[in-house]
């Protein structure tokens, strides 16, 4: 059977359509690198293509599909499905065996270059993996490549790549969102089946919301950053990007669970994010869903607020209770999380000195030259200006007037969202203002670009899960809807996404590509 767009089938059927040998892996694989072929010189959706791991990869996934067709799968087969999650079906063989997928490029793979989108990681091997790239290996996954995206993951258009900009799949003259838009772009113009990003203050969410994807940041320690390039340590969530929303599910599944080598990592079993997603429409049934009041007020584009204001009517006729809430605090989100953001990032940016890897600016003179050369060549403006923002606010004068500060008021955010959550089981919000824009758009309007990220970064600074699903176009162009739940809560997340997904089917489409 061929297949050319990967979105035309969820993780689930292709995985049943290997066993049953309609496909071979290595067709599989073979489909999503011919369909980067074609269309990553209009997407740029990539930063790197391993044509040759992939493939190698396929092969080995063909073997071990036909061991569990014969009923002969290894232990070790067995062993890597039971370490995915309970990622298997019932022949054993893990869930993700032959499906493609990418990661973004600040996600560390053995023998294959990371760039974390900046020049000054030119030529930086990694010699090992991350955590969460040895479990999508482990339970089968092929890692075609790594996705492009903003400079150190800071940046909502995925304009600041130090290589290339990505395109929007929908339509090419806007933006794909950022920081993840290569992993979020490679989903939506079906190269891939599912990606990974990291959502530092709403980098997997937003894009998916321009992309018409479904995007999940995890609860903080749901997942394992260790092998993760660091922006904002107490911010940083590497999720899962898909097609839809049970891929999703699946994705969580295999990616989340304790891992010692991340000390924020938590024990807090793994349940079965699928079982939430079969619910369909009926798991909003007796479901209470908040309405912050403070999400909806000047600001947001009208047509995506019809959008949401729809989708949120078509959630209480499906038997949800919607009640209306308040975040006192949440107008102060935006400027502490900026101060804690590039806080962070100025303290964790500063091991890229041009001395022991990447990039080294030539004939700069004595060693403290040099790593000033290096860092002012190396980092782009948008990662300079947040070096700067960040070391002013740590230093002597300002730590108490200003990242002190934030951290407080960072305090008094989180007990306004435990509050919401003790009311309801969830709540919901636009995921961006607005529909994607243009390109170049914002580049020289830095604060209107930080505004992109008003409804995502609260989730990031409390540490709850939240999750983007698209619920239908304005415009043309997909609005994302999301949902955010309590600690650990994800089930609660797939629930309600699983019910907007089935509402908004009819309003949906695949965008339609052209060779440039």
């Amino acid at each position: 059977m061929a297949i050319t767009d990967l979105r035309e089938h969820n993780i689930s059927e292709l995985h049943a359509m290997l066993l049953r040998g309609d496909m071979s892996a290595r067709e599989l694989v073979g489909a999503s690198l011919e369909r980067i072929r074609r269309y990553d010189g209009t997407v740029g959706a990539f930063i790197t293509v391993d044509d040759a791991g992939a493939i190698a990869a396929a092969e080995r996934a063909d073997e071990a599909i036909a061991a569990a067709r014969s009923g002969a799968t290894s232990g070790a087969a067995a062993g890597a499905a039971a370490s995915a999650g309970g990622g298997a079906g019932a022949d054993g063989l893990p869930i993700l065996t032959g499906i493609p997928v990418a990661l973004k490029d600040n996600i560390c793979t053995e023998g294959i270059a990371t760039t974390a989108g900046s020049k000054i990681l030119t030529g930086f091997v990694p010699p090992y993996s991350a955590t969460v790239a040895e479990r999508l290996t482990a339970a089968g996954a092929v890692i075609v490549g790594k996705a492009n995206m903003d400079e150190f993951a800071m940046g909502s258009t995925t304009e600041s790549s130090a290589f290339h900009p990505t395109r929007n799949p929908y339509d090419t003259q806007r933006v794909p969102g950022g920081s993840s838009g290569g992993s979020v772009a490679a989903v939506a113009a079906g190269m891939v089946c599912a990606a990974v990003g990291t959502d530092t203050g709403g980098s997997v969410r937003q894009p998916s919301a321009f992309c018409g994807t479904v995007g999940l940041k995890p609860t903080y320690a749901r997942v394992s950053r260790y092998g993760v390039v660091g922006f904002g340590s107490s911010l940083d969530c590497v999720g899962p990007i898909a097609g839809n929303v049970r891929d999703c599910a699946t994705m969580l599944g295999v990616m989340a669970g304790h891992d010692p080598k991340d000390s924020t990592s938590s024990p807090e079993a793994v349940p079965d994010y699928v079982a939430a997603v079969e619910r369909g429409a009926d798991g909003v049934r007796g479901v209470k869903i908040g309405v912050p009041r403070e999400f909806f007020a000047d600001g947001l584009d009208g047509g995506v607020r019809a959008a949401i204001e729809r989708t949120i009517a078509r959630l209480e006729e499906a038997g949800a209770e919607i009640v209306e809430v308040s975040i006192p605090n949440v107008e102060h989100s935006l400027a502490v999380y900026y101060l804690v953001a590039t806080a962070e990032a100025s303290s964790n940016l500063a091991r890229y000195d041009g001395v022991r890897y990447g990039f080294r600016a030539v004939g700069a003179g004595d060693v403290g030259s040099a790593i000033a050369a290096s860092r002012t060549e190396g980092f782009g403006p948008e990662v300079q200006r947040r070096i700067l923002l960040g070391s002013h606010a740590l230093s002597a004068g300002n730590y108490t007037a200003y990242f002190d500060k934030a951290m407080r008021v960072r305090t008094l955010i989180r007990r306004d969202i435990e509050a919401v959550l003790a009311e309801c089981d969830c709540f919901v919000s636009p995921t961006a203002p607005t529909t994607a824009l243009r390109i170049g758009e914002l580049v020289e309007d830095p604060l209107t670009m930080y505004l992109q990220d008003i409804y995502t970064i609260v989730a990031n600074l409390v540490g709850v899960p939240a999750l983007s699903v698209p619920c239908g176009l304005h415009g043309g162009l997909p609005v994302g809807f999301q949902v955010f739940g309590p600690m650990f809560g994800e089930t609660m997340l797939f629930r309600v996404a699983a019910a907007v997904e089935q509402a908004s089917a009819g309003e949906m489409r695949r965008p339609e590509l052209e060779v440039m």
